[in-house]
């Protein structure tokens, strides 16, 4: 950075400031305080006149005030602008900030005859924005002429983005009715991604890290007096923990630096951390949450301060309050008197967070982040609990505790149904359970379209508690065994006793069924945690069949493992993950001769399995000929092959959503492996997440795969999907796709394909659920918010 380009003192006070602004939202207890804080704060930031926030009504196709400081309370819910109209209207409009140091004469009296308010001459306004869509417009006035700056701009810009997550939730839940619409409004819908079908309701739950205070969401206690008592206990432990640290440090540190945790001890006992939030306790919130309000409340004297070492203290006073909490809430913040129909919400909920949870309570899942695509949603249609993800910068701590509907087909949210909603929810929660009692009928019955062809639908598995689900639904076998599960339940790498007995289990119970063992397949974003690994690029760098080539002693232990546990069984058949080329296969296929070598050696009657591989990269894709010659099957894992091909992380927020396995790039490379394999008389199978949606197996079948596994929980719908149509028409539908430019196009052909072959109540991920809550939402009169169908058409997510 160039000297001139530095911030000076005076920028740095108001990045300072600007933090702590951003922190005092965060924490503010609701949306009408927090836009109240805005406003007053950046008058006082940006030294200007006044301040103000505007909601879009897209429904009214208006934005009118619902904040201001500087101007006359009585604008609230007053002065408004249609769309196209003014300078609020330019700016949504534009979604660019508007800058001006004079406003003309025609905006300026518009806004001075709704207002009742002097002129005005400096403007500077900004959109307010969610997943794309504008929310309204954040806006500072000067009455004399001035010309914001960039760092004004700047300023401006990173408030409003705070603010577009907590309007979306805020419109969503119709917390603010009483301020832009004084009439009442029906609540709107929170939009995410789809993660696992189906439609579910109940009482929000917020799962939070034991050392996150910030994210406990405020609750009313069973018992105050307990929870009292569990405080005590728990700041009791953090001062033992604090003199034993002390003692352990004498000799290494100076007296004075010893010091800090006297003062860290004064402060635990201080009437300010520990009485203060005993009053919150019996002010009717439980301990965890009167511990956040008392550190929150505690340390904004400290980010107020301008001295950096003060400023500091507050950081100090966050740490001891999360080493509270650790002692006060072991695991997962779910609890033992949760409600009985529970909505498991998150900011990046995983399996350990579900694991955790009551799971005969859990009936759906909402997390800010992942994607269709993450594990999460691959673990939820597992499950099969219906869950939306990727719903970005939300205040999800307001979801504890209320009723919320999630509909898993479409992605959206919906905070606190009206009574009419909920009973349209309620029918078409009783229709989805009826259609899985009709799925039962299908389990014994073969997957073969309506003229003859046969398709072999097998399951993913990682678990033996997996068998008795895939037998109920009449798999063919296990088509993906994940064995990295396995050696995620360990502290280290599992020895080869341990598992063979794991694999020779699995082998046995699904016996004479094939079972395709995965090798170890982690690194990415399947870290061990007894394998630390800090990668700038981790979707790009050590994982998969790479770090198993690089430790040949760990591969060779895997290997003996499985070759002993296939004796006197033969249904064995290896698949290896992330190869990206002729040389990986050749000296992988080293490694597993000798291994079947060393048992024969040692007297141990193994016979060589079948080995296929993992079709994920693209490199893969274009060596598809030179591959099938080595091996004896292919797999292809849609995932990370659409991720790769795309270049896009398919557990990162940002972009996420545009991770499509409809776009064209994926369908032709499907169709070159498809044809590769063909020309080499070998199979190929499908085990990424496409195949588990009954629009996306029909397409995958007009492709020409013959094999497809799918979660157990999905294998149903997808067989009856297949038994409703003709092959014939399926190539055509194939082709026809094949020569469509647009992801968009694709998903028309399949949803009218659905539709025709009457499958509209199977839904999923690619295509849309023909009775969704969609029809619920028309019933009831409830807007869609926020953006319009036609932004979302264009998104392609429907």
């Amino acid at each position: 950075m160039d000297m001139h380009d530095r911030p000076t003192g005076g920028e740095h006070s108001k990045l300072a400031s600007l933090a702590r602004l951003i922190r005092e939202v965060d924490s503010a207890p609701d949306m009408e305080t927090a836009l109240r804080v805005v406003v007053e704060r950046t008058r006082v930031l940006m030294a200007v006149d006044a301040c103000s926030i505007y909601f879009t009504e897209h429904e009214r196709r208006r934005h009118v005030v619902v904040a201001t400081a500087g101007l006359a309370p009585t604008v609230v819910g007053q002065v408004q602008f249609g769309f196209g109209k003014g300078l609020i209207g330019r700016v949504a409009e534009s979604a660019l900030p508007i800058n001006l140091e004079h406003v003309p004469e025609a905006p300026h009296q518009e806004f001075v005859r709704q207002s009742g308010s002097g002129p005005f001459h400096g403007f500077l306004g900004v959109p307010i924005t969610h997943r794309g869509e504008v929310l309204g417009v954040l806006v500072v006035r000067q009455r004399v002429v001035r010309r914001f700056d960039d760092a004004d701009t700047a300023i401006l810009t990173t408030l409003a983005v705070q603010l577009g997550g907590a309007i979306a939730y805020a419109r969503a839940s119709g917390d603010l009715c009483g301020l832009c619409r004084p009439d009442g409004a029906e609540r709107g819908w929170i939009e995410g991604l789809p993660g696992a079908p189906g439609i579910a309701m109940g009482t929000g739950v917020v799962v939070f890290s034991s050392t996150d205070l910030a994210a406990v969401p405020n609750r009313k206690p069973e018992d105050p007096r307990m929870e009292e008592q569990h405080l005590r206990q728990a700041v009791t432990r953090v001062q033992e923990e604090i003199r034993q640290l002390s003692a352990d440090l004498d000799g290494t540190l100076s007296a004075a630096d010893r010091a800090l945790f006297d003062a860290y001890a004064l402060i635990l006992d201080s009437p300010e951390i520990v009485e203060a939030t005993v009053a919150r306790i019996h002010q009717e919130n439980w301990a965890p949450g009167a511990l956040r309000q008392t550190i929150e409340g505690y340390t904004r004297h400290f980010d107020a301060m301008e001295d950096p070492y003060l400023r500091e203290r507050g950081a100090d006073i966050r740490g001891l309050g999360n080493r509270i909490l650790a002692h006060l809430r072991g695991g997962s913040g779910t609890t033992g008197d949760d409600p009985s129909s529970i909505i498991l919400i998150g900011h990046q909920l995983n399996a350990i967070d579900l694991g955790l949870a009551p799971r005969d309570r859990v009936r759906g899942l909402i997390s800010a982040e992942g994607s269709s695509l993450s594990h999460l949603s691959i673990l939820a249609r597992a499950l099969g609990i219906p869950a939306v993800v990727g719903i970005g910068r939300i205040p999800l701590e307001h979801l504890d505790g209320q009723e919320v509907v999630v509909d898993g087909n479409r992605g959206w949210v919906y905070p606190r149904p009206n009574p009419t909603l909920r009973q349209e929810i309620e029918r078409l929660i009783r229709e989805e359970w009826g259609l899985e009692s009709d799925l039962k009928t299908l389990r014994d019955l073969p997957a073969k379209t309506l003229d003859g062809m046969e398709v072999f639908l097998h399951t993913n598995a990682g678990l033996i508690a997996d068998v008795p689900l895939m037998m109920a639904v009449g798999s063919a076998g296990i088509g993906l065994f994940r064995s990295e599960l396995l050696f995620m339940r360990y502290d280290r790498f599992p020895s080869e006793q341990e598992q063979m007995k794991v694999y020779r289990q699995m082998l046995e119970a699904v016996a004479p069924l094939p079972v395709n063992l995965r090798t170890l397949d982690v690194g990415g974003d399947k870290p061990l945690p007894y394998l630390p690994l800090v990668e700038r690029n981790p979707m790009l760098g050590w994982r998969g069949i790479r770090l198993t080539l690089d430790h040949p002693e760990l591969f060779l232990t895997q290997l003996r493992a499985a070759l002993r546990a296939n004796v006197g069984l033969g249904n064995l058949r290896l698949l290896l993950p992330m190869v990206n080329g002729v040389a990986e296969v050749e000296e992988t296929l080293t490694l597993i001769d000798q291994a079947h070598h060393q048992l024969l050696e040692e007297g141990i009657a193994s016979s060589r399995p079948p080995v296929g591989l993992m079709i994920e990269v693209p490199s893969a894709v274009y060596q598809a000929e030179e591959l099938a010659r080595r091996v004896d099957f292919f797999s292809v894992g849609t995932n990370d092959l659409a991720q790769y091909l795309l270049a896009i992380d398919r557990g990162n927020l940002h972009v996420s959503q545009r991770l499509d396995p409809l776009h064209p790039a994926v369908l032709r490379a499907l169709w070159h492996v498809v044809d590769a394999s063909r020309q080499a008389g070998k199979p190929v199978a499908v085990c990424g997440e496409m195949a588990g949606d009954p629009a996306g197996a029909l397409l995958l079948l007009g492709l020409g795969f013959r094999h497809l596994s799918v979660s157990a929980a999905v294998l149903p719908r997808v067989k009856w999907a297949i038994r409703s149509v003709d092959f014939s028409h399926m190539a055509s539908l194939a082709r026809q796709a094949l020569t469509l430019e647009k992801p968009e196009a694709i998903r028309r052909l399949l949803e009218q394909t659905l539709k025709d072959a009457g499958l509209d109540r199977l839904g999923g991920a690619v295509s849309e659920n023909g009775k969704t809550v969609r029809e619920a939402r028309a019933a009831t009169g409830t807007p869609r918010y926020p953006g319009s169908t036609a932004k979302k058409e264009q998104r392609g997510h429907d």
